[in-house]
């Protein structure tokens, strides 16, 4: 099994594998940039492979391509942020159920200088529309990560197509969160990010959040065991095993204990039994 990193990754362990390589006392999680980016992984897996003698290891892509790579058997459990496709990724039988598991949300950052005048606003589709009418700079990770899905989402409730501004104002970096804040910073663009990876991010230079606390930059991420109809190779135990304990009191206290610059990076909401 071979290891890498993903850029701003810091993980205990990252692998680029197949389930069909996994043995009992390993499973792989389909993640995603923005979680691994925050730095819970590195928090949470040794918590759990001390408890269970589980090794996990965490491919961190975007949530598109975790989904990908799940239903093309690559994994045992998949942690992502985007309901609507993990629901269709479990209605297509490839997951056996999907729990929600916490939350967090999304920001628009911004320099200092504010071009598009955005800054205090509480109105994501109002600071949108002002950064498309003012043409101002936005890094988008054009990804078809669970944030890039979120962004767009955003966008059409604005009745704007930002594509229409492709390669001008509009810049999509087909890259992670890290990646597209390094890139938009760079240039001085606005980016949409969730919290937890901007709390950890180093490079922030002049930046600073400019829009925020909109109840629709709310960020929502499950667990979805893959299923082992689709996947003979998953190992269901020990997917069973790492999902069990994320939702336990247990597991679900230990998302609430990881902070970074003593603030909490990542909400604890999975349904009491």
């Amino acid at each position: 099994m071979t290891f890498t990193r993903t850029l701003g990754a810091s993980l205990t362990a990252l692998a680029f594998a197949t389930a069909a390589f996994a043995d009992d006392s390993s499973i792989i999680v389909q993640s995603t940039t923005s979680t691994a980016n925050s730095g819970l992984y590195d928090y949470l897996l040794p918590l759990f492979q001390d408890k269970s003698g589980i090794q996990v290891n965490v491919v961190a892509v975007g949530t598109g391509q975790a989904i990908k790579n799940a239903q093309n058997c690559d994994g045992d459990v998949l942690l992502v942020h985007a309901k609507p496709a993990e629901e269709k990724f479990v209605a297509a039988g490839f997951g056996t159920d999907r729990t929600d598991l916490m939350y967090n949300d999304f920001v628009i950052v911004g320099p200092e200088a504010d071009p598009a005048g955005v800054g205090g606003m509480h109105d994501v589709q109002g600071a949108l529309t002002k950064i498309a009418d003012a043409e101002a700079l936005f890094a988008s990770r054009g990804d078809d990560s669970g944030t890039n899905k979120k962004e767009i989402a955003l966008w059409a409730d604005t009745g704007i197509d930002p594509a229409a501004g492709s390669g001008e104002w509009y810049r999509e970096t087909g890259s992670g969160m890290g990646a597209t804040l390094n890139a938009g910073i760079g240039m001085g663009a606005y980016v949409m990010t969730d919290r937890a990876t901007w709390i950890s991010f180093k490079n922030k230079q002049d930046y600073k959040i400019q829009v925020e606390g909109d109840d629709d930059l709310f960020n929502q991420y499950g667990v979805t065991p893959v299923n082992p109809a689709k996947c003979p190779a998953v190992n269901v135990d020990g997917a069973k095993a790492f999902s069990d304990w994320l939702l336990s009191d247990e597991g679900q206290s230990a998302i609430a204990a990881y902070k970074v610059s003593d603030q909490q990076l990542f909400f604890p909401n999975a349904p009491k039994n």
